[in-house]
């Protein structure tokens, strides 16, 4: 009782993160990286590969909830570097949060099960032939501490070495009939409900789990999961074959989140699931955001994993008739107006491995930036001394570095981006959200304590998580919701505090209305240095934050090219500031444009960002056209 109680103690006393850095006992190290070396043309390996990437990511959410105890070892970026050891590697060296750390090794996932077999319940075992039964598998996984089983009766599968032979795990959930055949049948009323069947296998048990587990308050409403279902099965080759994406369904199966893969569009069936009336696929959505907003109370935001799998679904790529930008813009527009936002993992980077793990990583209290003054511009010659700017002649560029809108796009190219020799070499405003700290807190600290003095950092889009904040505003036609700009305002200026961040540097406003003055208000509460959003006149000053609207993105990879349509713009815009947006592009890429625009001894000057942007709040303030947006282009 005595130790029960100094536990007790311990926890109440110490962050979880604390707590987590000191635990006791060995980290158990499951090395699945062979299995990047299978052929998944191959219809057998691609169901076993599922199946043991599904079950341990639950397993792992299940054990890492409370302290970081499981770590596997898989995903690949797309330099063919194994991320998982590069993050694991740099963290285990000493002075570092594992140094010192005993590990066990294991290769089979049956043995990391049966190390675990008093921790889980039991199983949820989920339906082959119902693709969406994979995603409530997850759901309830994390509600019930169950690892997610697919049933498969043939001699080497999981369910054979897990259920049927082995440690014979008690099955808790079945998502299927025990003999196999399918629970959810698309007709008459849905299983275990008085709910009458929507005619669709894929919706049904969409409906079921609303019914049985969210309605009821079973799941924790402030996480969703927004990732591919079984259907990535049908064709695993389509993409890098880690976008199956159930490596990250780990960190969400520890905060008992609900899962989800669904269309937003309303004029179209599903495209994996045609036969359904248009628009079912958003009425659920719909009900799982408006679910997901009474549990919260309005207080707090849903924060969404994942990313609408396009190569895969729902667009032009799959047989629908969107585009898939447009596809990614409407998901977004239906969920800001439901105070709901999307940590954003994209096709190509979108696998992210042990969150649930990382997340107990312990952040310092804050991580501040400095700011430009006014004196530091004089001396460096930008201000005259009657405090006027001292352009001669000049026209001052910032790149907006991104897109770091995603916690696995982050995680998986700081090998090769972040730790390019040219980093430091020219000034950079990294656009990183910050509320990737929820799942990969390592990766933000490491860029802040290994920054040089040309690193400086902003807020991606748009602000501590991507949405579309015009949303929030009323009316909210979506909806009908009061708004949430006053929500979104608390929910940002904690994590700005946190980071250090006065600045956003990008807001997409894609199909959305634009900023009202009620939504510059909300941005100018914690965001007070600046905004770059779509919808705006080309300049203006808003109680006193510099705002520009957002600019040319610069895709070209040839940092020539890509010099020549900086020079072209610059030409044609009418005032002397200008922000360019580019996407995964090197420090070498930066600097190559740099020296490139001296060498053409154009007078284009890049900036950091503190300077660029008090320079254009000085300029704003002397130039009252510019300051009430009425400037336009030629």
């Amino acid at each position: 009782m005595k130790k029960y109680l100094i536990i007790l103690l311990l926890v109440s006393f110490f962050p979880s993160g604390m707590m987590s850095a000191t635990a006791s006992g060995p980290i158990r190290i499951l090395d699945l990286r062979a299995l990047n070396d299978w052929n998944l043309k191959e219809k057998e390996r691609a169901e076993q590969l599922w199946d043991i990437m599904h079950t341990t990511a639950t397993l792992q959410g299940i054990v890492n909830r409370i302290t970081p105890q499981l770590y596997i070892r898989y995903v690949k970026n797309g330099q063919g570097e194994n991320v998982d050891d590069y993050w694991w590697n740099k963290y285990r060296k000493a002075g570092q949060w594992l140094a010192g750390r005993d590990t066990i090794a294991y290769t089979e996932l049956t043995d990391v099960v049966t190390a675990y077999r008093k921790v889980i319940r039991g199983v949820v075992v989920y339906d082959s032939k119902v693709a969406s039964t994979s995603n409530i598998a997850s759901s309830i996984a994390g509600i019930e501490d169950l690892i997610a089983v697919r049933y498969d009766i043939s001699p080497n599968s999981l369910y054979t070495r897990l259920v049927l032979q082995g440690p014979k795990l008690a099955v808790k959930c079945w998502l299927v009939n025990k003999d196999g055949s399918s629970l959810f049948t698309g007709r008459g009323k849905i299983a275990g409900t008085d709910k009458l069947s929507t005619g669709s296998l894929k919706i049904d048990p969409y409906v079921w789990f609303i019914e049985k587990y969210l309605k009821k308050g079973l799941c924790n409403t402030e996480y969703a999961a927004y990732y591919i279902d079984q259907f990535w099965r049908t064709d695993p080759t389509r993409t890098v074959t880690n976008h199956h994406q159930l490596t990250n369904h780990d960190f969400f199966v520890s905060k008992k989140a609900f899962f989800f893969d669904l269309s937003p569009w309303e004029d179209e069936s599903a495209t994996d699931d045609p036969i359904q009336k248009k628009g079912l696929d958003l009425q659920i959505l719909k009900t799982f955001l408006q679910e997901a907003y009474k549990q919260n109370k309005r207080e707090k935001f849903c924060y969404i994993g994942g990313f609408p799998s396009w190569i895969y679904k729902y667009t032009q790529h799959a047989g629908g008739k969107h585009e898939d930008v447009a596809t990614e813009w409407e998901f977004s527009r239906i969920i800001s107006a439901y105070n709901a936002f999307k940590d954003a993992d994209a096709i190509g980077l979108g696998a992210l491995a042990n969150a649930s793990f990382w997340q107990h990583f312990p952040l310092q209290d804050s991580y501040p930036q400095k700011w430009v003054t006014y004196q530091e511009l004089m001396d460096r010659g930008y201000l005259n001394r009657d405090g006027t700017i001292n352009f001669q002649g000049r026209n001052f560029i910032l790149f907006y570095v991104g897109d770091y809108d995603s916690s696995s796009w982050i995680a998986q190219t700081t090998p090769f981006l972040w730790d390019e020799p040219s980093r430091g070499t020219v000034p950079l405003m990294w656009s990183v959200s910050p509320v990737l700290a929820e799942r990969v807190p390592m990766v933000m600290h490491n860029y802040r304590v290994t920054a040089t003095p040309n690193d400086y950092f902003a807020a991606a889009d748009n602000g501590a998580g991507y949405l579309m904040p015009g949303m929030l505003q009323e009316p909210r036609p979506i909806s009908g919701l009061k708004s949430g700009l006053d929500v979104w305002a608390k929910h940002c200026s904690k994590y700005y505090r946190k980071w250090g961040l006065t600045i956003t540097g990008f807001v997409i406003d894609g199909e959305a209305p634009g900023l009202d003055q009620d939504g510059l208000d909300c941005y100018a509460s914690f965001s007070p240095n600046g905004i770059v959003p779509q919808k705006i006149p080309l300049t203006l000053l808003h109680k006193d934050m510099p705002v520009i609207r957002a600019d040319y993105d610069i895709v070209d990879h040839d940092y020539h090219k890509a010099t020549d349509v900086i020079e072209e713009r610059v030409g044609k815009r009418p005032i002397p500031f200008h922000w360019f947006r580019a996407i995964l592009k090197s420090p070498s890429w930066y600097k190559g444009i740099c020296d490139e625009l001296k060498q053409r001894q154009t007078n284009i000057e890049l900036l950091d960002a503190p300077t660029f942007f008090e320079l254009y709040r000085i300029y704003l303030k002397q130039n009252p056209d510019a300051a009430k947006g009425v400037i336009t282009m030629n």
